[in-house]
């Protein structure tokens, strides 16, 4: 898995202009483009990629805790945010791009350190403007639900 260590490391304007979400985000599990830097500091990676479906698979460590002992609440987050926006980034044309404009975590129970988890987003409406996904994470070998999430994006054209 190649995780971006600079910006150089990151897909630039052209490259990422140049083909479909569903494509880019092919690459980046085939390994052509980079994983974004922050996948490596939370311990996550892409796992499967398909129109309108992403996984990613991560397991927490003690590092990703709160002052409590327990996983932080950002570590769900940025899995939740991050399968739910690249489904829509599977809908988005070339020529286009996306961001995140709003997300809503519910976390059902605390993942205990050191469990894999998949962390799975659906795109539940994929428009010329806007895209709606929701996402949950589940545990890889015990399969319960630990967070569930929404998320909406706004898709732009080439932003120039």
């Amino acid at each position: 898995m190649f995780i971006a260590k600079t910006a150089e490391d990151l897909p630039n304007r052209a490259a990422l202009l140049s083909m479909s979400g569903l494509d880019f985000m092919r690459g980046i599990l085939s390994g052509a483009i980079s994983h974004p830097p922050i996948s490596g500091l939370l311990d996550y990676r892409l796992h499967e990629v398909a129109e309108g479906r992403v996984v990613f698979a991560g397991t927490p460590e003690f590092r990703h805790c709160n002052p409590m002992g327990s996983v932080h609440g950002g570590w769900y987050g940025t899995l939740l945010d991050s399968c739910m926006a690249c489904a829509v980034m599977t809908t988005v044309p070339k020529g286009s791009v996306y961001t995140t404009l709003e997300y809503k975590v519910n976390i059902t129970r605390a993942v205990p350190i050191g469990t894999q988890v998949h962390a799975i987003g659906t795109v539940d409406h994929g428009g010329r403007r806007t895209g709606v996904a929701s996402g949950e994470i589940r545990g890889v070998t015990d399969g319960k639900l630990y967070a569930t999430g929404s998320t909406t994006c706004i898709i732009m054209s080439d932003p120039g």
